[in-house]
């Protein structure tokens, strides 16, 4: 049976060096479900090692949570990474690592703290996860699908870290499933200023409680799997997104 639901597909943890200690699992979970959140995408930067912890707090508070990455390609491009595997998160994750260079500067930049589901501490990532990866954005996009997940454009609509921002222009060759608005941009204004070749998503890239369901896109689905929300940015059998 087809219902709404309502989605924030770009959430950080504790684990992005910008993200702050307070968005440990159970509290992001929590937050969610008083904002009557159904689906929680996890993407803090080039790492998905809080995801298992996270979906071990969304399974216990009714909040379904697609594990991801938000990654940075070698032209500083923000791609979103979204799997219904942590399984394939995590593959994701080995592809990052493999082409990540650096290591952190806490004083710069700030901790990357690994926790359980409860919060506890479990060490802290030493990789300079705020850095850009060696990988080409094409390859980024390839090999998120090549592990059946979805490739959105991160907040297409800023200046820093964007497709457009870096690129100046979406690439013809380039098979995104969707491209992803801030807060700051409502889907009419970005509709009129990127036309008709994606779909559009919104979600709050929360950093903090505060920001989690700033922005959010509403699906019209059967249930919150990464299957069904591509046949919604498709509008294909009766799944479509609720603006």
């Amino acid at each position: 049976m087809l219902r709404v639901f309502k989605a924030d597909l770009h959430v950080h943890t504790c684990l992005s060096p910008c993200g702050d200690l307070e968005m440990a699992p159970e509290r992001i979970a929590l937050e969610a479900r008083r904002r009557d959140i159904s689906i929680l995408g996890i993407c803090d930067h080039n790492t998905a090692e809080n995801t298992p912890a996270l979906l071990r707090a969304g399974e216990r508070n009714g909040v379904s949570v697609l594990p991801g990455l938000e990654v940075t390609s070698q032209e500083e491009v923000h791609i979103l990474a979204l799997f219904d595997r942590v399984e394939s998160a995590l593959e994701m994750q080995k592809t990052v690592y493999d082409h990540l260079p650096g290591e952190n500067d806490e004083d710069a930049f700030g901790p990357q703290v690994v926790v359980n589901d409860r919060g506890e501490v479990l060490g802290f990532n030493p990789r300079l996860l705020i850095g850009a990866t060696t990988l080409p954005l094409g390859d980024v996009v390839r090999r998120i699908h090549e592990l059946d997940g979805l490739a959105i454009a991160a907040h297409v609509d800023r200046e820093s870290y964007s497709l457009i921002g870096q690129l100046g222009l979406i690439p013809d060759d380039l098979d995104l499933d969707a491209l992803e608005v801030s807060p700051r941009t409502t889907l009419a204004e970005a509709r009129s200023r990127y036309g008709n070749r994606f779909p559009l998503t919104t979600a709050s890239d929360a950093h903090f409680l505060r920001d989690i369901g700033a922005a959010v896109t509403e699906f019209v689905l059967e249930d919150g799997t990464v299957p069904e929300i591509r046949l919604a940015l498709e509008g294909r059998d009766g799944r479509r997104l609720g603006h």
